[in-house]
């Protein structure tokens, strides 16, 4: 009778736990993601019980998932900053993984030939255990990137986040092609694999950038009276571009990531809020995708791969990474020695090993459970050593730069414009900055600063520059260093001008609303 209000339940438990772990992720620096996958395990079998044992259903979700997740990542990314690393960010998604996984997967044989515990393991399924964890996870390195907001020199993070979000394609493709070798016993022509490789790849870009853009087309002529529908149209969208690509024979991953990544970088209606949507809806994606891995790995059965996993995670990220990231970057002199090693070192691992030994399992691949529980344990030691060192190793190699301390306005519901969106901050009125009853124009906020809404309480104002502030008041600011937004003459002008502004930025929002 309480079937399904005890299976809500316990998922809302497991969400609060998960949520609730950020917090600890961000005060002692440790992976949110792994922080997931330790709720999960905690909730499962070998922990206070909870059985999920349903392979099916776990593959359906991390797909879905990280579908989601890599058309997040393509929303976020800007063209104009990875325009300058777009061939080396390419190469690294392609070269670099096949490099990764052909490295690792010889490696990989050769270990389990030496552990004379596995040696029924052949070369096609060491091979195919390097191609699940040949790619770098897009997800772990989106949200450690930007959680810890770490500012890198020489164009590394817009490098890091193409690589990371575009080659779980190339990842998923060996993955199916060696997958189907196991399967079948024999080996198939080469040509034949390397046509179906690049049609897959064509395709999924076709489809994912014509949609895209069919969808930017529909909605600047359309116009929809409840605005709360185009989020609903944007995930939609998502959804089709992956599944069609499917079914037409594309990589649905990368049809999904350059479909978000045009949608991204064009103009549509209420694209804030919808950019908003998605976002939250990824973070989503991401917990209950680790919350279900968690559940689904049994950790009894760990100790008997950890020797041979702690081994193939060490060759992973001491050996065929640095070396496919050296050559790699060979072409590209700009990249110097340090930029390599941190590019190296970036090569985190996450839920894509997993989902893809779940798919595996799914497919009826002979020691899929060796497979399954080895990725587990790579993607725990990755997340454990890599993750939690980016920020130390990027200050010991010089490539960080001054951290910004931008505080987005969270007193002020308001969708301001993407153009200035980036440029719109709050700030908290001290006693230390100004007694009570100041004038505004006393506040010193610089000819670059422009204060356009006030909160006091529950109240809002529109300030001029004698509008008197107190301590505990919430300003609005838009800043423009390009430029002086206000003239450095006398107050007179300094007001009507702040004036003027103020009621140029109002009709603009209620023009736009």
């Amino acid at each position: 009778m309480y079937h399904v209000e005890l299976l809500l339940l316990v998922t809302s438990l497991l969400f609060f736990a998960g949520i609730f772990t950020d917090k600890l992720s961000t005060k002692f620096g440790i992976p949110a993601l792994l922080l997931f996958l330790a709720v999960g395990m905690l909730f499962g079998n070998d922990g206070l019980g909870l059985q999920f044992d349903n392979v099916s259903a776990a593959q359906l979700i991390g797909s879905m998932s990280l579908c989601v997740i890599l058309f997040a990542g393509g929303l976020g990314t800007k063209f104009v900053d990875i325009r300058p690393v777009i061939w080396p960010g390419v190469l690294l998604a392609t070269e670099g993984v096949a490099f990764t996984w052909l490295f690792s997967g010889l490696a990989i044989w050769a270990v389990f030939h030496f552990y004379g515990s596995f040696s029924i393991i052949t070369l096609p399924f060491a091979l195919l255990m390097a191609a699940t964890m040949s790619s770098t996870d897009a997800s772990a390195v989106f949200s450690i990137l930007g959680n810890k907001g770490v500012r890198l020199r020489h164009n590394l993070r817009p490098l890091l986040e193409l690589e990371s979000g575009s080659n779980d394609p190339m990842a998923y493709l060996i993955t199916i092609t060696m997958m189907d070798i196991v399967l079948q016993g024999h080996q198939p022509s080469v040509f034949a694999v390397c046509a179906s490789v690049v049609w897959s790849l064509l395709f999924g870009l076709v489809v994912g950038f014509g949609f895209a853009r069919l969808m930017v087309a529909i909605m600047n002529r359309m116009s929809l009276n409840n605005g709360s529908l185009y989020p609903i149209m944007i995930l939609t969208a998502c959804i089709f571009i992956y599944s069609a690509s499917s079914f037409l024979g594309g990589n649905s991953y990368l049809a999904v990531y350059i479909g978000g990544l045009v949608l991204g970088n064009s103009k549509f209606p209420h694209k804030r809020s919808t950019m908003g949507f998605i976002d939250g809806l990824s973070w989503l994606c991401q917990l209950l995708m680790f919350l279900v891995l968690g559940l689904l790995v049994q950790p009894h059965d760990l100790p008997r791969v950890a020797v041979p996993a702690l081994i193939i995670s060490a060759i992973l990220i001491l050996l065929a990474r640095p070396l496919a990231v050296w050559l790699t970057l060979l072409p590209f002199p700009a990249f110097r020695g340090a930029d390599r090693t941190y590019v190296s070192w970036v090569g985190l691992k996450g839920a894509v090993p997993i989902i893809l030994a779940i798919q595996c399992a799914a497919r009826g691949v002979p020691n899929a459970d060796i497979l399954f529980n080895i990725a587990f344990v790579c993607t725990i030691v990755s997340l454990l050593t890599q993750g939690t060192t980016l920020t130390a190793l990027a200050r010991r190699l010089g490539l960080t730069l001054p951290r910004i301390d931008r505080h987005q306005p969270t007193h002020f519901d308001i969708d301001l414009p993407e153009e200035i969106a980036d440029r719109a901050m709050e700030m908290l009125v001290t006693e230390e900055m100004a007694p009570a009853d100041t004038p505004l124009c006393r506040l010193g906020l610089g000819q670059h600063t422009l204060a356009v809404m006030l909160r006091r309480g529950d109240n809002y104002l529109f300030p001029n520059g004698q509008t008197l502030v107190q301590p505990g008041d919430y300003l609005l600011l838009l800043s423009d260093p390009q430029q002086a937004v206000l003239p450095t003459n006398d107050n007179n002008d300094w007001e009507h001008n702040l004036l003027q502004r103020t009621r140029q930025f109002l009709q603009h929002l209620r023009h736009k609303n």
